[in-house]
């Protein structure tokens, strides 16, 4: 499948992709993946402290869920007009947009309006997830590009790492707006670099951009996720009116983006995408991986915290072999994939020991020992490795290079619409018996039911160390029964991943960058002959200089004597 390219300026030089640029530019998109994961690995660790002092622990997916829809929604407008305009300027808007945002979060003084600012840092995140992703594939080959997905894949594992312990060092030492603050310098630094190393083309749209698309996409996702929000709070229900309501909006909106984009000029989804195989079936696993996966990470640090009465910086400690196993399996999956040129052998694995970890974590409880929930983490994050950067790389390989940057971000966007579901039913499964069963325990501790709904809200770990042990005891084991068997229910969705990679058709990798095939820039050992005759062109021009300088001056001298009747030397 095809579409035609946007126009490139006529007297615009190629790129010339020697290895030295690709690394340079790498070093850009890493600086980008760093501020995005970082922070959402550190706000996972200090959430119990945030809802606890704002207000809003009955509310507390909505901290994850804002930031999933709104990555979400933006994920295929990046993509699509990153093919469309060149992938330079959003790139630094996105990192631009993210630091602001993070700034907001800081100063908020109420829930809502940290949610809300939460979700500004979603638009800028997007951007930056889907935006690196397409610009690897612009730069280096598929045949090649495995060892540059696991890399960039490792940085979720090292932000992982970092995260969580700089999350509990501020919580614990600092405040926790610490946890947005250091977003300032971060993002300040990565704009830098990509200023200054991503030289990348700017184009120019040739038809017009569906705006249409855009609106419709973005109404019938909130629609989607309010959907699942609605029906999974005990306030309303999935008997609700409202509930339903938004559900009808959803499918409302939903027929008419169908209906616009079989008719749009370039839409911003292109259809005949669902028409590739391979496409379909790598982001039907992208999109039940999204279901299982973010749910299980999104509250780990809150079941450590709570159930099992550590601080916020022991959480963070215990996350670390979690990221461990995912930095070492997305690394050395795509160093073999480069070596070898296989690639389906990873997902298969990957969703079956992922499965693994989820059955053990069902039996987590307050008396776990801490080794044992290390050992359960350690395998989650490798079998996570496994499968998120070889997805979109094999996405990314089965299209028309002009379409790598819609075709990536339409990849993600199934897998982020999987996230936001699974966070928004599965967390508030989670918070809704959490919910009950607090309640449950200060009432039976003499409290009144007011008085319960309201500890029940401003619930955090520094408030829950200073409870009579009775009272602790019953909270450390509210959090236990609520969230470890939330993990049965995940189980299903790594099967059924399993099974769809049983059918994954493994193709031959590309020997060709996206940018080279579209006649954007030159790479391989042409780069490597361009950039040797320039450094031999430019030592001509060089040496020639030296000599015409070395004539002129010879030609002073001479002068000089004549004029002084002095014989010349």
């Amino acid at each position: 499948m095809t579409t035609t390219p946007p126009a490139v300026a006529q007297d615009a030089p190629l790129l010339v992709l020697t290895q030295k640029r690709i690394w340079i530019i790498f070093s850009a998109l890493i600086a980008g993946m760093m501020l995005a994961s970082l922070d959402q690995t550190i706000v996972s660790t200090a959430m119990p402290t945030i809802v606890g002092e704002l207000g809003g622990v009955e509310h507390q997916a909505w901290i994850t869920t804002a930031y999933l829809l709104a990555t979400t929604i933006v994920m295929p407008v990046y993509g699509k007009f990153g093919d469309v305009l060149g992938r330079r300027n959003l790139f630094l808007v996105a990192i631009a947009l993210f630091t602001l945002a993070s700034v907001g979060c800081a100063l908020a003084t109420g829930f809502w309006q940290f949610v809300t600012f939460r979700a500004l840092q979603g638009l800028g995140g997007g951007g930056l997830m889907i935006l690196s992703q397409a610009i690897i594939a612009d730069i280096v080959p598929a045949s090649e590009r495995g060892k540059y997905m696991g890399p960039l894949g490792g940085i979720f594992g090292l932000s992982a790492v970092a995260g969580p312990l700089l999350g509990g060092y501020f919580v614990d030492h600092l405040t926790w707006q610490w946890a947005f603050y250091i977003n300032i310098p971060i993002g300040i630094a990565a704009f830098a670099i990509a200023w200054f190393t991503l030289t990348l083309p700017h184009k120019r749209a040739t038809r017009r951009i569906d705006v249409a698309g855009v609106l419709l996409l973005s109404v019938a996702t909130t629609c989607l996720i309010f959907f699942t929000e609605f029906g999974g709070n005990a306030e309303h229900g999935w008997g609700a009116a409202a509930t339903w309501a938004w559900a009808g909006g959803m499918v409302v909106a939903t027929a008419l983006f169908i209906w616009n984009e079989t008719r749009a000029e370039d839409p911003i989804i292109p259809l005949g995408l669902f028409r590739n195989p391979v496409f379909v079936n790598a982001t039907a696993i992208g999109l039940t991986l999204g279901l299982g996966m973010f749910a299980a990470i999104a509250f780990v640090p809150t079941f450590l915290q709570m159930s099992s009465g550590t601080s916020a910086a022991e959480s963070g400690l215990l996350m670390v072999p979690m990221m461990v196993g995912m930095m070492g399996t997305s690394i050395w999956s795509g160093l073999r994939i480069s070596r070898t040129g296989r690639y389906k052998g990873y997902p298969l694995a990957g969703t079956l020991v992922t499965a693994s970890a989820m059955l053990a974590m069902t039996t987590l409880a307050a008396e776990t020992p801490i080794w044992l929930i290390c050992v359960y983490l350690l395998v989650l994050g490798a079998g996570l490795g496994l499968i998120m950067q070889v997805i979109v790389l094999v996405v990314q390989n089965a299209v028309d290079p002009s379409m790598v940057g819609t075709a990536t971000s339409t990849n993600n966007y199934f897998r982020e619409v999987g996230a936001a579901l699974g966070v928004a039913i599965f967390g508030a499964i989670f918070t809704n018996n959490l919910s009950e069963q607090l309640t449950a325990v200060f009432t039976g501790a003499g409290a009144s039911a007011a008085q319960a709904g309201e500890a029940t809200a401003t619930l955090d770990p520094q408030t829950l160390a200073q409870l009579p042990e009775p009272v602790r005891e019953g909270i450390v084991t509210a959090y236990a029964d609520s969230l470890a068997p939330v993990f049965w229910y995940l189980i299903p969705f790594m099967l059924l991943a399993f099974v769809l990679a049983v059918f994954l058709k493994q193709i031959p990798l590309s020997d060709t960058a996206g940018m080279v095939a579209r006649g954007e820039a030159i790479g391989g050992a042409e780069a490597a002959a361009h950039e040797a005759a320039a450094k031999k062109a430019a030592a001509m021009e060089a040496a020639a200089q030296e000599t015409a300088a070395q004539e002129t001056a010879a030609h002073d001298d001479a002068r000089r004597a004549s004029s002084t009747g002095t014989p010349a030397p």
